[in-house]
């Protein structure tokens, strides 16, 4: 009985197509979660009157959690292109978005069209802050996580996930809710928002952004291999 060899073009082949496959995933969930995040982020939301944050305060650690995946796997360059692809991309939604606004629409649907109007006329301002955060936080985060991993010579993940987004929403929340709710909420509430902003993220990073990378990079890495 013969055994058949292995081809090591074919699997190295496979592996680029795997690889590949699970970058476009990666990268895919990555804009959308930004995107999603800059349309969730109009709506304020208040706890008990004490706590104030916008909506995309819960799904933007997650995006965070994809850029980890994105530069432990792939590394900073590939991360960084993927931060300015986002980039566009936000700017492409405010450019569609501020067309439909501008369009005129049947009087029987003002309704709608004044729903959409509001959400959207208030998009450009809440992209501006986003995009200002995102390219600060996200470019510090893609960085210290490649410096951080250098350090720790590849262990301990969470050190680098939890470590780089402790410093990195500084530098996303600061300027995201000073530009996006200046002279809209009190001064008072601005703080609020600026602490609550901050904390709430970084506790969804560690609570549940954390294990999920290690799950999406064990994933990733097992199915590349295959």
């Amino acid at each position: 009985m013969y055994k058949v060899s292995e081809n090591p073009s074919k699997n190295r082949a496979s592996r680029q197509v795997n690889n590949h496959t699970a970058l476009m995933i990666v990268l895919a969930l990555f804009v959308t979660s930004y995107l999603v995040s800059n349309v969730m982020a109009v709506k304020v939301i208040s706890l008990f009157g004490l706590f104030y944050f916008d909506a995309g305060t819960i799904t933007f650690p997650f995006a965070y959690m994809l850029g980890d995946v994105l530069t432990e796997i792939w590394g900073y360059r590939t991360a960084r292109k993927a931060i300015w692809l986002t980039f566009m991309c936000n700017i492409l939604m405010v450019v569609c978005t501020q067309i439909g606004v501008w369009l005129p629409s049947p009087d029987y649907l003002a309704e709608t069209a004044n729903a959409y109007n509001h959400i959207f006329a208030c998009v450009p301002r809440i992209v501006i802050a986003s995009l200002t955060g995102f390219l600060l936080g996200e470019l510090s985060n893609a960085w210290l996580m490649e410096k951080i991993k250098e350090r720790t010579k590849g262990k301990r993940l969470w050190v680098r996930t939890i470590g780089s987004s402790a410093v990195a929403y500084l530098f996303d929340s600061l300027p995201f809710v000073l530009i996006a709710f200046l002279g809209v909420v009190s001064t008072h509430d601005l703080l609020m928002m600026i602490a609550f902003q901050y904390g709430a993220k970084l506790f969804i990073e560690a609570l549940f952004g954390t294990p999920l990378a290690y799950a999406a990079v064990h994933a990733i890495r097992k199915f590349v291999r295959n």
